[in-house]
């Protein structure tokens, strides 16, 4: 019997899961504080829901089988399509616009590298029925507030900032068809990855002509705004477009979060389903992975669930961003800690011990104490094993007074002090 894990896949011993719940405590905190409101679905859903997004050749990328009612059925990959199913379902009754969240645990049959496994945690935030440039901003400024509150600022990660209509419009302007403009986008979303060549390639075979397929290349190269600006005066589609950019960069600096920006029309994000506005965040460094990515959505909804209603999101998975905050020793350490070890002095004072530990307990606080009869040099380095912060010595005073002896050991300190104000100093200082 194998005594290791699944490949692509991870056991969260004590240290992992703390680091794990760290990272959750921070998605839940910002995500709540911007009014959005959790919400989760099946790991497992019909293949079709997932085949009807993306296409057929998804399901080479999937955790399927037939079930036991002769159901194709398939582990989630993403969230988008479940969430989009929910809403669609309630669509009518949901107040607008829909705000929510969910960490859910997902699943790729993919080969594994660098920043990306066979399961991960990923952070869905998502808003549904708001066509305003203001929702596009709102949604930004969250995944930017995630980054400042795992101590990662603007000079640490980069927001890379898109809009798919703004590049439909310039992509028209340098004379592309239509029904090309996907060509010129499947290239554009690999311009990291492969040669001018092969890009100009891809474009031509798509029917881009070669010299729009070379402009197009350096006009998303360069994603110079002003450049932008002057040389598409006199069209409405690009102004229109650099306008609403305008406005979105004005609204995230109102969010404080301005310096994160950086316009990119190397961005496009691979899916098809995105409309409008998308990013993908970066370390600055360009070590890693996206951190996080995603945008607006508007047909989605349509396509899925027959309901007409404007949406956008993204994930931010716990892979990538972890190796990030390890790499920049941003990452707390995990190390199990406990607020009290007591330690019963005698084995006589073992009920009373016990009885100490039951009213710390009471109070919120997290105690040990030894569960077999120990000397008192053993229960001290059985205290600094558990990472415990104090020793509370329960003796003859406890039983004849109600005092403890308690040890501080950080500071070395030691005092007597009754079980009230041991709780109450222990919640200041938490």
């Amino acid at each position: 019997m194998s005594t290791g894990a699944l490949p692509g896949f991870r056991d969260f011993y004590p240290e992992q899961f703390a680091q794990r719940a760290w990272l959750f405590e921070r998605w839940r905190d910002v995500a709540r504080r911007f009014g959005f409101v959790e919400y989760d679905g099946p790991p497992l859903e019909p293949l079709d829901l997932y085949t009807k997004k993306s296409g057929d050749e998804i399901v080479g990328q999937l955790y399927n089988f037939e079930d036991k009612g002769g159901r194709q059925v398939a582990l989630r990959p993403e969230m988008t399509p479940t969430v989009a199913r929910m809403v669609a379902a309630r669509a009518n009754a949901l107040r607008k616009p829909v705000r929510w969240f969910s960490i859910p645990q997902l699943f790729r049959y993919e080969r594994q590298q660098k920043g990306r496994l066979r399961e991960h945690f990923q952070l869905n935030v998502d808003i549904f029925g708001e066509s305003d440039v203001a929702a596009d901003a709102e949604l930004l400024a969250v995944a930017c507030e995630i980054m400042r509150a795992c101590g990662l600022g603007p000079d640490d990660v980069v927001a890379r900032v898109s809009d798919r209509r703004l590049l439909t419009a310039l992509v028209r302007g340098a004379g592309v068809a239509d029904e090309a403009i996907p060509a010129v986008f499947a290239a554009v979303d690999k311009i990291e990855r492969e040669s001018q060549d092969a890009l100009v390639k891809k474009m031509t075979d798509g029917g881009v002509p070669a010299s729009a397929a070379g402009r197009v290349l350096e006009l998303v190269r360069a994603s110079d705004v002003e450049q932008l600006r002057t040389e598409y005066a006199g069209d409405g589609e690009v102004i229109a477009a650099l306008e609403r950019f305008d406005a979105y960069a004005e609204l995230l600096g109102a969010h404080g979060v301005r310096d994160y920006l950086r316009l990119d029309l190397t961005i496009v994000r691979g899916l098809a389903y995105y409309t409008g506005i998308v990013f993908e965040l970066f370390d600055a460094k360009g070590e890693f992975r996206a951190v996080c990515g995603g945008g607006r959505y508007d047909n989605l909804l349509a396509a899925l669930g027959g309901v007409d209603m404007p949406a956008l999101g993204f994930g931010l998975g716990d892979v990538v961003l972890g190796e990030l905050l390890k790499a920049r020793g941003k990452m707390p350490s995990g190390a199990a800690a406990i607020e009290f070890w007591v330690a019963p002095v005698e084995t006589t004072h073992r009920l009373s011990a016990i009885e100490v530990a039951r009213r710390l307990r009471a109070d919120g606080l997290s105690v040990e104490y030894p569960l077999k009869a120990q000397t008192l040099s053993k229960q001290l380095k059985a205290a600094q094993a558990a990472g415990a912060r104090r020793v509370v010595f329960v003796g003859d005073a406890f039983l004849e007074r109600g005092e403890v002896e308690v040890k501080d050991f950080a500071t070395g300190q030691q005092q007597a002090s009754t079980l009230h104000l041991l709780a109450l100093r222990a919640q200041e200082h938490a």
